[in-house]
């Protein structure tokens, strides 16, 4: 099983965290239209390698942290708590 380093609790087994999605995308305001919501939700990019992470430690502190992962081959380069 893979480990996630917890800037809190150190490594932990990924099971113990739930993905919360890509982080450093903004969040539309609640006024735009439905094409602009579907846009944020549906139509963004999926590109392989480098990405930055959101994770909840479901599991043990609770708390939030961006993961800096590769998506290729899956290797952990480190995290940092969630501001």
């Amino acid at each position: 099983m893979q480990q996630f380093p917890c800037p809190w609790c150190g490594n932990r087994a990924e099971g113990e965290f739930r993905y919360a999605g890509d982080a450093g995308i903004d969040r539309p305001d609640r006024t735009v239209d439905d094409r602009a919501w579907a846009q944020y939700l549906h139509f963004r990019r999926n590109a392989k390698g480098a990405a930055r992470e959101l994770w909840i430690h479901s599991a043990g502190c609770g708390r939030w942290i961006v993961l800096f992962r590769d998506t290729v081959t899956h290797v952990v380069r480190g995290s940092e708590p969630m501001v």
